[in-house]
């Protein structure tokens, strides 16, 4: 299993800017000027014009995201901007549409899912329809995209236009019409984006209702489902996993956190708190680095170690604690090839915390989309392998000894899989937890954060909380020491008999 080149790693970060939107639109609204324009871009100074001119315009998009429903409101300024200036390029706007749907059906739906994935040089039959239905602001929303892309095209072109023909431009409209986006947009988002999840507003504190020598562990083992959605986890046959939510404790209301970004859903479970505090706000990296402690930090106080076996860009925020794994392979053998990896990272160095991430359910997700059969499938065969290493860790270190924690970072919403602002199926993920100091058949029903991962492995290892932890520890999935004595003197009485 081949650990994700360095070249990997610069690749996965430049992929970034074409995934999402935020860099996506400024950059693929530059192309399709170039290329439309090439003829003429010794007119330099007509192009910068018209350029300035939608620069503003251009900041707007990037500041303000327009996800989910917000998103039918991006039509209203590009209607304005024709009514107003009655100017509208047939000819460049089309080549925008067909230029998009190039890049979001072939390059990346058909072409880059095979070289990367494996996927069919058919995928495009489907994916055209995932990058209509996608609701989450990457570049692969069409309903997006489009309008920005329109508006700021038919700015931009109509400046270069007017200046190439030697009449004077007026600012002041467009000055106008900016600040009533702005307002516009502004407005939207005070007022109608909602629906994100209410951070804890304090750090977590020691639980006093436990008596903690009796719920510690030596060894915790955190499974991570990539993009595992919790309602077709449920629909999947996944006889193992049902197995451990009877003999464990499941929560049955885990929330993932806000944008639900699997680099920013990672740096929140394992430093426990937000992205306005460890710095992570996307998968696009800017600045490479948490800026807080992390569990892993937490454990190495304590003379224990951590590791965390997953994709390159998880390299962006936790650093020398991933070991990473290359994301270039075919689909079907990713999650077996990582397993593998994960035992001979238990065989070589021994954690006291090992986080495996299997990607093979997301990577199914975005390339052939969530309410097909591939990718409950998928879901299957993560339970297999889950099943495979739970027996080969028990033989190894003893069942009695280590603590599983199984679950996902996100959902994932209709379409190409999307997950960011948490449409339907991507807040609440799968957790459960199973092992000799957890409650068996019990289901917690409480509404609890993704957040509370860090201060919970650092509670059953013995471990100070991170920093800047603010997730309460799972205190409901322990057992009262009472009750852990009863069940060891019954397996006493039952190993006599």
């Amino acid at each position: 299993m081949k650990k994700a080149s360095r070249f990997e790693k610069i690749a996965a970060r430049c992929w970034n800017l074409l995934n999402e939107g935020k860099p996506f639109t400024p950059i693929f609204v530059t192309g399709v000027m170039v290329i439309f324009h090439w003829k003429d871009l010794f007119q330099s100074a007509e192009m910068l014009t018209g350029f300035l001119l939608a620069l503003p315009l251009f900041v707007i998009y990037y500041l303000y995201d327009f996800p989910l429903f917000l998103r039918n409101y991006l039509w209203i300024p590009l209607f304005s901007f024709l009514i107003i200036w009655g100017y509208t390029n047939v000819s460049l706007l089309l080549l925008g549409m067909a230029l998009y749907f190039f890049f979001t059906v072939f390059f990346w739906g058909t072409l880059y899912y095979h070289l990367r994935i494996g996927t069919s040089w058919l995928n495009f039959t489907r994916f055209w329809k995932l990058v209509l239905k996608n609701s989450d602001s990457t570049s692969g929303n069409a309903q997006e995209q489009l309008p920005k892309i329109f508006l700021l095209l038919s700015v931009w072109d109509y400046g270069y236009e007017v200046t190439a023909q030697g009449e004077p431009l007026s600012f002041v409209g467009f000055i106008f019409f900016y600040v009533a986006i702005l307002l516009y947009a502004w407005v939207l988002h005070h007022y109608l984006f909602d629906w994100k999840p209410t951070p804890y507003t304090s750090f977590t504190e020691k639980p006093t209702a436990i008596d903690q020598p009796s719920v510690q562990t030596e060894k915790v083992v955190v499974i991570v489902v990539d993009g595992m959605r919790k309602d077709r986890f449920e629909a999947a046959h996944t006889p193992f996993l049902d197995r451990l939510k009877q003999e464990g404790t499941e929560f049955t209301n885990m929330e993932t956190v806000y944008p639900a970004r699997t680099v920013v859903c990672f740096s929140s479970m394992f430093t426990g708190t937000y992205p306005f505090e460890h710095g992570i706000r996307s998968n696009m990296v800017w600045k490479l680095g948490i800026k807080v402690e992390s569990i892993f930090d937490s454990l190495r106080k304590v003379g224990k170690k951590g590791r965390l076996l997953g994709i390159a860009h998880l390299v962006d925020a936790m650093g020398e604690d991933v070991e990473t794994v290359t994301a270039v392979m075919h689909n079907d053998v990713a999650d077996k090839n990582i397993m593998n990896r994960a035992r001979q990272i238990v065989t070589e160095q021994n954690p006291d915390l090992l986080v495996v991430q299997l990607i093979g359910t997301d990577q199914t997700g975005h390339s052939r989309g969530v309410f097909y059969d591939e990718y409950l499938q998928k879901i299957s065969e993560a339970d297999e392998l889950i099943h495979d290493f739970y027996h080969w860790l028990n033989e190894r270190w003893g069942e009695e000894n280590i603590t599983y924690i199984i679950c996902a970072d996100h959902g994932q919403a209709d379409g190409i899989g999307g997950h960011g602002h948490l449409d339907e199926g991507e807040r609440y993920v799968p957790f459960i937890m199973y092992g000799p100091s957890i409650r068996k058949g019990v289901k917690v029903d409480k509404k609890h954060s993704l957040v509370s991962l860090a201060s919970t492995i650092s509670y059953l290892l013995g471990a100070p909380f991170p920093s800047h932890a603010r997730g309460p520890v799972l205190v409901e999935a322990f057992k009262r020491k009472d009750a852990a004595n009863e069940e060891a003197n019954r397996n006493r009485i039952f190993t006599r008999l």
